[in-house]
């Protein structure tokens, strides 16, 4: 079994953070007496930091108790920082980056990892992209939008060109959805966090930023948002309006199979469905361990992908 959603946060990385606090804006908070402290970083989306976050050993425990044989680790969300200073942002990343690596390396049977990168200098991001990769990383996590940004826009040419030179894995992980009517019962992460991969990954089919970039391989948290299930909407659009079809040298539905999922669903319905849109080859594991929103342990389907997804 393998699990190519799934977080960690090095040693290295935690001691940073304290050392930066200031910087960022970090916080532990005690929520509960029965839980782990709570970590907010420059404000916003605190989670609890659980010992499986930043024990190794435990992690790499918990995985092999689970039966996953291999898993992608990626950093976490809270910690892209891409409303920082560029150079606070770099600095974690070079951190978080090399620790990564470091570990990685020391268990390459049963690790691989991604890196997250200064997103908001795309030339920053394309030179640690390519320093990162040249460590031993496999691509890098990046958030589906923030501030308004939309990745199709031309200022991120720089970093789409290097991780299509790289053959780069691009995670496209969403932070929290700031829509204002989601302010309530969890749902600008219930409904939110879905909702942003699909706005991003949409974006992107229809911009020819997929033909533009072919080499990249991406990969879309959370079963692809609602992306796969409104393809029928997107596919009638298409035929009727150039407003959609203007860049676009194939039908949505042949861009929807040049997507990778991962299979955090928590429904078995909706991953036989995702397999039947966009084939078996493009469904990978996921888990979103240790958050606690995680399918624990990743469904079992995606062997396949997986090996496609990973493929040199």
């Amino acid at each position: 079994m393998y699990d190519v959603h799934t977080h960690v946060i090095p040693p290295d990385v935690i001691q940073w953070l304290k050392s930066h606090a200031h910087d960022v804006n970090a916080a532990w908070i005690k929520r509960d007496p029965a839980k782990a402290d709570f970590l907010r970083v420059n404000g916003t989306w605190e989670f609890e930091l659980k010992e499986a976050f930043i024990n190794p050993a435990l992690y790499l425990e918990e995985q092999e108790q689970a039966g996953v044989t291999h898993s992608l680790v990626s950093p976490i969300p809270q910690l892209f920082l891409y409303d920082c200073p560029a150079a606070v942002t770099a600095e974690l990343a070079s951190v978080y980056n090399r620790s990564l690596a470091a570990w990685a390396g020391a268990h390459q049977q049963r690790l691989s990892a991604l890196a997250t990168v200064t997103l908001q200098e795309p030339a920053r991001a394309a030179n640690e992209l390519r320093d990162a990769m040249g460590l031993g990383l496999k691509g890098a996590i990046i958030a589906t939008s923030w501030s308004g940004n939309l990745l199709s826009h031309e200022k991120f040419a720089p970093f789409w060109e290097e991780a299509d030179h790289q053959k780069a894995i691009l995670f496209l992980h969403p932070l929290l959805s700031v829509d204002a009517r989601l302010g309530q019962r969890m749902m600008a992460n219930l409904i939110g966090v879905p909702w942003e991969t699909t706005v991003c990954a949409v974006d992107l089919m229809l911009s020819g930023l997929m033909d533009k970039y072919p080499n990249v391989k991406i990969l879309l948290a959370h079963g692809g948002g609602y992306l796969p299930y409104q393809i029928g909407r997107l596919k009638t659009g298409y035929a009727k309006w150039k407003a959609v079809n203007a860049h676009l040298q194939a039908s949505p539905r042949d861009y929807l199979k040049r997507f990778w999922y991962d299979t955090v669903l928590w429904n078995p319905a909706g991953i036989r469905c995702l397999i039947d849109l966009v084939g078996g080859d493009r469904v990978v594991p996921g888990s979103d361990y240790p958050f606690d929103l995680c399918a624990w342990p990743p469904d079992s389907s995606g062997a396949t992908g997986f090996q496609t997804l990973m493929a040199e």
